[in-house]
């Protein structure tokens, strides 16, 4: 029996290790890399103290071939902000993970997948969850990394019935009321000086 080949990362696997069963504790800072740019990541600052990230890979790897089956699940936790009142929470996710890796050359050119979107093909969730790898070594790490963006939500709120910030001072409607007046409309300001006839 071969022993296992030592990578380089805790997210590569090598081939002719197949099948195998992998385990990978995500850090903190692949989260905060594979979510960073995102809006409502960047509106938490560094002000907030630590961030809440983190996850745990449990795959088993197969393999027909050159085609490799990866099956299993993938679970974190992400800190983003609550796109009402930007106060920070945590989004947690559980997402079983059924894809296939295939050689790179065996995958269309990136320009030509490019074309076919643009003209409107449409691609199956077949042709969506296949990853390319190569040098005989299977690269988890693109896979969690997109389970962690798709994790976050478009407008996450902290809460349902979060009454977000007053657009006026910017106090957190959730902790106390506003007393900010409304501003009067514009619109009507050039009526604001005329008298109706009793």
């Amino acid at each position: 029996m071969r022993p296992p080949h030592q990578p380089s990362s805790p997210y590569h696997v090598a081939v002719r290790d197949l099948p195998v069963t992998r385990h990978v504790d995500v850090a903190p800072a692949f989260v905060a890399e594979a979510v960073a740019g995102m809006p409502l990541r960047e509106a938490l600052g560094d002000e907030h103290g630590p961030v809440v990230d983190g996850g745990e890979v449990d795959v088993e790897l197969t393999a027909d071939g050159d085609t490799i089956f990866v099956q299993g699940a993938i679970k974190g936790t992400i800190a983003i902000a609550c796109s009402r009142c930007v106060t920070p929470m945590a989004i947690t996710f559980d997402e079983r993970v059924r894809v296939t890796f295939v050689p790179a050359a065996e995958l269309a050119p990136a320009d030509a997948a490019a074309t076919a979107e643009d003209d409107g093909v449409e691609l199956s969730s077949d042709e969506l969850d296949v990853f390319p790898y190569a040098d005989e070594q299977i690269d988890l790490a693109p896979l969690v990394r997109e389970q962690f963006v798709l994790a976050v939500p478009y407008a996450p709120l902290c809460r349902e019935d979060c009454q977000g910030l007053c657009p006026q001072c910017g106090a957190d409607k959730n902790v106390a009321p506003c007393t900010c007046t409304r501003p009067a409309d514009p619109r009507f300001a050039a009526l604001a000086g005329v008298k109706l006839p009793s």
